[in-house]
């Protein structure tokens, strides 16, 4: 119990950790009106990116010690993990329309089927992993880290629209719900990365942030901002991952919870009745 508990403070501190570093230039009204938003957090993103991966490691380190099973979850998230860092990387070399890229499938429905904890790990590990491979190391990468993480640790709240619905699992009603997970993640993805930038651009006063100006100014400057500009970007993502779901959900449903039964496997000892060790072999 205590490693659980230990396990999800380390998941909490880790997603306060980024909702900080997405919010502090906003406490800072020093950094406004820096001339290239390229130059935004160059002085912290490899200090968060630090702690990140640290959090991400032993986050893993207290999986595998609180059941000796979970090395086989570890060793899945692993494959997992290369699968989708491959996937991005073909995504890069043949590029798709917009802000779609199809790794969001796998890290919704590992969230989904393996929990929250899980569903974070891949989604944080597939963009550092997909970073190192294709070269997009920057300073945006670990906010891009923490928001695929999000994408996969919100995910087992759809099991709570499944139990209202009260229909089983591969169920279209399961798809559905699923892709339209998906779909308001592919908006939010991209809401959600354009603050690391965000406030430290300049331009046209009435879509950028200024300090002094009030929270319900700030939200309508950045509702403003994001039609203009990354609304349409977005719609992409959120199509290709509706669609995705669509056509390829259940087949990895069915994929990943086999793989879930056979992880639950619980050790029997042998019984003193030679009659009953042949019945727990069968």
């Amino acid at each position: 119990m205590s490693e659980r508990i230990l396990s999800l403070l380390t998941y909490s501190l880790t997603s306060l950790i980024g909702v900080a570093a997405f919010l502090y230039p906003f406490w800072l009204p020093g950094i406004a009106g820096d001339p290239t938003a390229d130059r935004a957090h160059l002085q912290d993103a490899l200090l968060v990116l630090t702690i990140l991966v640290v959090l991400c490691f032993a986050v893993l380190l207290l999986e595998v010690q609180r059941q000796a099973v979970n090395t086989k979850t570890v060793a899945l998230l692993g494959v997992l993990v290369a699968i989708n860092a491959t996937v991005r990387y073909v995504d890069n070399v043949i590029p798709l329309p917009g802000g779609f890229s199809p790794i969001f499938v796998l890290i919704v429905l590992t969230g989904y089927v393996y929990g929250g904890r899980l569903g974070f790990l891949l989604g944080a590990l597939t963009l550092l992993v997909s970073a190192l491979i294709t070269g997009g190391v920057g300073p945006w990468l670990p906010y891009q880290m923490f928001t695929a993480g999000w994408v996969g640790m919100s995910a087992p709240l759809c099991r709570g629209l499944m139990g209202s619905a009260g229909q089983g699992p591969g169920s279209r009603r399961e798809i559905g719900i699923l892709a339209g997970f998906a779909g308001l993640w592919g908006l939010l993805y991209g809401a959600i990365m354009n603050l690391w930038f965000w406030p430290f651009a300049s331009g046209d006063p009435t879509q950028f942030w200024e300090p002094g100006i009030t929270l319900l100014e700030t939200l309508r400057r950045y509702a403003l901002f994001y039609l203009l500009t990354s609304l349409a970007w977005d719609m992409a993502r959120l199509a290709g991952n509706v669609l995705l779901i669509l056509a390829l959900g259940a087949p990895l449903l069915r994929a990943l919870r086999r793989f879930h039964r056979r992880f639950e496997f619980q050790y029997q000892p042998l019984a003193t009745d030679p009659a009953q060790n042949r019945q727990n072999s069968v």
